[in-house]
């Protein structure tokens, strides 16, 4: 039996147990937690900002690019529609489907939808051959796909594309093995700032050029036909390769502006958040002053 003496102090360590000490403690490291949040918040805004700058100004160095590219692959074209140049279907040869990606990534959808649009070409030619430049595409085809791949380029979208960079591509691309019917470019075809659609180009084959019925109209010599195919097809690289490289600009300052606006969003959430959190802290704190103060008092 205890005495009566000590039954007090133990009604008074009971209740000092069961009072919620740890309330205060959880809440300043809410506090805390939640002022480190928007730090992080604030600091990934900075950053968006920053790379929707950089790319606001390099999509008109870009957009000029695309521009001068466009006479090169209109110049092919004109050549192949006067002459009515149209692919062979023939027995035996294999289509080949050129990716024009890049290695860069934090610009939308962009990469994604020219590998469905590749996916969807493989379901009418799935014995079809793929050339990919820029990881990003290889990457997603690689998982669907890989079987098909033959050939990929890295550091691809880095700066502008030259034509010396389609050119060393096509000659790489000339020198596969096997003989393909049908040469396919999946490249981004630049709509306008905030829009863009994955479009196939034909590169036509040296066969399909030589057997266009209005062609012997431009008098070129079989001796040169093979070196006349493989300019078109570094024009026509060229041209993708630009075009591509200007929606990956428009895209990623699009992707970096909506990045920003939803941190700002996220940002005006927390400091709610902490201000609320940061009185109730303070108003438990008073709550305790004065209790203790009329329990002194008494």
């Amino acid at each position: 039996m205890l005495s009566r003496a000590v039954r007090p102090a133990l009604k008074a360590g009971a209740a000092a147990s069961v009072r919620p000490v740890a309330a205060p403690a959880a809440t300043f490291a809410t506090l805390r937690e939640i002022e480190q949040r928007l730090k992080s918040i604030s600091n990934i805004e900075k950053i968006t900002k920053t790379m929707k700058i950089v790319a606001s100004t390099k999509l008109n160095r870009a957009q000029r690019a695309m521009t001068e590219s466009r006479q090169y692959g209109k110049t092919s074209n004109t050549v192949f529609e006067q002459a009515e140049t149209k692919p062979l279907e023939s027995e035996g040869k294999k289509t080949l489907i050129v990716v024009s990606g890049s290695d860069k990534g934090l610009c939308g959808g962009i990469h994604s939808g020219l590998s469905k649009q590749v996916r969807r070409m493989l379901v009418e030619t799935p014995d079809a051959d793929i050339v990919v430049l820029g990881e990003k595409c290889k990457a997603q085809l690689s998982r669907s796909n890989g079987k098909n791949i033959v050939l990929s380029f890295n550091n691809v979208g880095k700066n502008i594309p030259t034509f010396a960079e389609a050119q060393a591509i096509a000659d790489q691309i000339s020198l596969l093995p096997a003989d393909y019917a049908s040469i396919q470019i999946v490249y981004n075809k630049f709509v306008n700032a905030t829009s863009y659609e994955p479009t196939p180009v034909e590169a036509f084959s040296e066969e399909a050029i030589k057997e266009s019925p209005n062609f012997s109209a431009f008098e070129i010599d079989d001796e040169v036909l093979t070196n006349f195919r493989e300019y078109a097809l570094s024009n026509t690289l060229f041209w993708a390769l630009a075009e591509g490289h200007a929606c990956e600009i428009s895209a990623r300052r699009n992707a970096m502006d909506n990045a920003s606006k939803n941190a700002g969003d996220m940002i005006s959430k927390y400091q709610i958040l902490y201000n609320r959190t940061r009185q109730a802290v303070i108003t438990g704190e008073l709550v305790e002053i004065i209790t203790g103060a009329s329990a002194s008092e008494e």
